[in-house]
């Protein structure tokens, strides 16, 4: 099982990293969380990771902390919670707002990220609950990645928006409202943007409201 991969960041897309380690690529499935922290192609990046077997597939699963793998693993231990479910709902939530949506039973919270309906999130509520504890004293202290996001100076336009509904729609997102979310955000920008990574971290926080 790999456990860790450490090596230079090739590719990066909100979902998905590749990872150089020796030569080698491994394409890594990451939350949001972790795709706004790892830094930009080039940099050395460290991540911990989940190899999730199946019959049919082999995957791995990056996270910036041992807190981040720590909830996804518990996630994907409740019934009917795959890892999709559970990148799913690290990349709607930060960690700590997850985590708080379970302390406070805010099945609200949960089912109004992509994909998760009512009973998923009700399931969710009455099974993690208890493993709370176990996750609060996993590894939270700073992550194991490298650098930071890059400077600014994305310029605004008909690109940055395309890529911003794009992102959202592969996490589930309707297109109208993902676009009409991204306008909002976009909207008196003026010449530049923030990062990419900024960008799509406000426009989730416009959707959530």
């Amino acid at each position: 099982m790999i456990a860790r991969l450490a090596g230079t960041l090739l590719t990066k897309q909100p979902g998905r990293a590749v990872i150089d380690v020796g030569g080698i690529g491994y394409e890594v499935q990451i939350p949001l969380s972790t795709y706004y922290e790892i830094g930009d192609p080039g940099g050395r990046v460290e991540l911990h990771i989940h190899t999730h077997v199946r019959e049919d597939m082999l995957a791995l699963f990056g996270f910036r902390t041992g807190r981040e793998k720590e909830l996804f693993v518990r996630l994907i231990g409740v019934s009917g919670v795959g890892p999709k479910t559970a990148i799913a709902l690290l990349s709607g939530l930060e960690t700590g707002e997850l985590i708080e949506a379970v302390r406070q039973r805010d099945g609200g919270r949960l089912s109004s990220i992509p994909g998760i309906g009512r009973k998923t999130a009700d399931r969710i509520l009455l099974e993690l609950v208890d493993r709370l504890d176990a996750i609060e004293t996993a590894d939270a202290s700073a992550a194991v990645a490298g650098t930071g996001p890059g400077p600014g100076g994305a310029a605004v336009g008909v690109s940055v928006r395309q890529d911003l509904v794009s992102a959202l729609v592969n996490l589930g997102y309707n297109a109208r409202v993902a676009g009409e979310a991204a306008g909002r955000v976009l909207r008196g920008r003026g010449g530049h943007a923030p990062p990419f990574e900024t960008l799509l971290r406000e426009t989730l926080r416009v959707l959530s409201r």
